[in-house]
């Protein structure tokens, strides 16, 4: 995991993204990405680059419920942090942050709940139906 020694805070920048998400800020959300990021989720799709993603996240934001972008877990791991939470219909999901150099979001490939490959987190709690997306 990155810290202030690589010149961001891993933690920091995932409670940015979620309170970005919360607050329906898209400007701030996209600004946290690499612009060559792949966000992959597990209901289909993969979106490469700023625009892609902003097509995903803009629609998502808009028709968010209430409760939605809670956080009900955040992990630190060697890699990058593991974040558990409330997405935007208020699904819970796991999604597992790598980060640049620079701090942004980078990518990994897309997880359903059950055990994630070494170093990618903890599983979510059998029988939890969940989505998992990386960023």
């Amino acid at each position: 995991m990155s810290d202030a020694r690589d010149g961001f805070d891993a933690i920091g920048v995932v409670v940015d993204w979620i309170d970005a998400c919360k607050q329906r800020r898209l400007d701030d959300l996209l600004n946290l990405y690499d612009a060559t990021a792949t966000a992959e989720c597990c209901e289909g799709g993969s979106f490469r680059g700023l625009s892609e993603i902003e097509k995903y996240w803009r629609p998502r934001l808009a028709r968010a419920v209430t409760g939605a972008f809670e956080i009900d877990a955040l992990f630190p791991e060697v890699d990058g942090v593991t974040l558990d939470y409330r997405g935007y219909d208020g699904v819970p999901v796991r999604t597992h942050f790598c980060f640049t150099s620079t701090g942004k979001s980078a990518s990994l490939p897309a997880r359903r709940s059950g055990r994630p490959p070494k170093g990618v987190g903890l599983p979510l709690p059998t029988g939890t139906a969940a989505r998992s997306y990386c960023y």
